[in-house]
């Protein structure tokens, strides 16, 4: 997966609080396991009418989101099943960032694992970063992971909380199977200097 260092990018507002994993990805899209065009599904129920065509009130349909790379979601967001999906979907419509107030923990911990970055904010700055985005969708937010910094159009900057291990995975574009794979030569040093305590015969 791609590393995530600083990146600037425009937002999309999605207000509505206790999203679900359902509505973010629908069961019935849950029969592959690839990930490539899960985006063209995302929301699919709010997006797109019984006819397969989009409905143009919803926002990821306005012009003015085409190109947004964060997501400004309601509270509560990803609540519900534990479908991997539901990140993939959300990365290959092109998000990277996901700003809310509360992430449901089982979603939290798929997209940190599949290269999604979750942002906590709190409620005043939630409030204020809706306000931005609504006067001016072509305001521009700028993430830095190193720093664990969101700086807002209007240059406010907040810092956000991230797992350590999470965060270093995130840096480096791997995730834990990666991690442990490249560890491979120092698991390999530590065995070596340390018998096998039982026999293997």
């Amino acid at each position: 997966m791609d590393p995530i260092t600083t990146f600037s990018a425009t937002a999309v507002v999605l207000p509505s609080e206790n999203v679900d994993t359902d509505q973010i990805i629908p069961a019935r899209v849950l029969k592959t396991t690839a990930r490539a065009g899960l985006g063209a599904h995302l929301f699919a129920d709010w997006r797109y009418d019984a006819d397969g065509s989009p409905r143009a009130e919803f926002i990821l349909n306005r012009p003015e989101s085409c190109g947004a790379h964060i997501l400004v979601a309601g509270h509560n967001f990803g609540c519900g099943s534990s479908r991997e999906h539901a990140p993939w979907a959300l990365l290959d419509y092109g998000f990277r960032a996901i700003v809310s107030t509360r992430f449901a923990d089982i979603f939290r911990n798929n997209a940190l694992g599949n290269g999604l970055l979750p942002i906590a904010v709190d409620a005043e700055i939630h409030r204020t970063l809706v306000h931005e985005i609504e006067r001016a969708p072509s305001a521009r937010l700028t993430v830095d992971l190193a720093s664990q910094s969101l700086t807002l159009p209007d240059g406010t900057n907040i810092t956000f909380p991230i797992d350590p291990f999470a965060k270093h995975c995130l840096l480096h574009g791997t995730d834990p199977l990666g991690f442990l794979l490249g560890q491979q030569a120092a698991i390999s040093a530590y065995e070596a200097d340390h018998p096998a305590r039982m026999s293997t015969v």
